[in-house]
């Protein structure tokens, strides 16, 4: 049975071989947006966890986790509780995303912001800084080695700050390899989905120090936030238990503070 990465990407890839709009009529709107925020910039050199805030309305795995969110409202939450980013879903049949919920959370605050989704073509890339992201994230579980070189390099050239997502020490070659100073390693199973906090320790000493270090997924609370911390992390992406809570602003202070 296919895993829940492998439907998405196949799915993603099968809208991608029917786009036939001009790269070069993309490149330049892409080359005529407006400076980016510096996503990595957010979170490097700083004396505390920076949080990466997501807005994120269903996951494949949990089904609906806030279906009827405002992006813009929650953006100013997650702002306002001190995050340092967001990361917004823009996948719509399997996350119940959109561009626009990307355009009304960076329009609600002065984060910087990434665009979460399966990125699996130039198109995609420049479709990212088109749309206003910050950031775009190249899943390297989803990607070959040629294909997640081949998209770090026009990201970076057209201002766009680029994630790198990891598993383990094979993918963190290729990051390596594709020029990658924004790390983050899932601390998420992709074929079970669930989570295991020996990965991200692990990968965390593999890492150059220039590197910039970001955990994902299973952050429950303050306690993972502050071993994470610990470990050598210099951020980490937290999705569900912010989505659900009752208070965000409150749960990123909590995090935040926890070390």
């Amino acid at each position: 049975m296919a895993t829940y990465l492998e439907r998405i990407v196949t799915r993603h890839r099968e809208v991608a071989a029917q786009d036939r709009r001009p790269v070069d009529d993309l490149l330049t709107a892409a080359q005529a947006q407006p400076a980016c925020r510096g996503f990595r910039a957010a979170l490097s050199g700083r004396d505390r966890l920076a949080v990466i805030s997501e807005i994120k309305r269903r996951s494949p795995s949990k089904g609906d986790l806030n279906a009827g969110l405002d992006p813009a409202v929650l953006a100013g939450e997650y702002e306002r509780g001190g995050a340092s980013c967001l990361s917004v879903l823009t996948d719509e049949e399997f996350f119940g995303g959109s561009v626009a919920d990307l355009r009304a959370a960076r329009g609600a605050c002065a984060l910087p912001v990434l665009r979460k989704d399966f990125t699996v073509s130039e198109r995609d890339v420049l479709d990212a800084r088109i749309m206003g992201a910050d950031c775009v994230l190249l899943i390297a579980a989803a990607l070959d080695r040629g294909e997640l070189i081949e998209y770090h390099r026009p990201a970076t050239e057209i201002g766009l700050d680029v994630l790198v997502e990891i598993h383990d020490e094979n993918e963190l070659e290729v990051a390596l390899a594709a020029g990658a100073t924004l790390i983050g390693v899932n601390q998420r199973d992709l074929v079970t989905f669930r989570v295991d906090h020996e990965r991200a320790l692990r990968m965390v000493g593999l890492m150059p120090a220039d590197v910039v270090k970001v955990a994902e997924s299973g952050v429950r609370g303050g306690a993972d936030a502050a071993a994470l911390w610990a470990a050598g992390y210099q951020a980490v992406l937290v999705g569900e238990a912010l989505v659900t809570a009752d208070d965000p602003a409150a749960a990123i202070s909590a995090l935040i503070d926890s070390e």
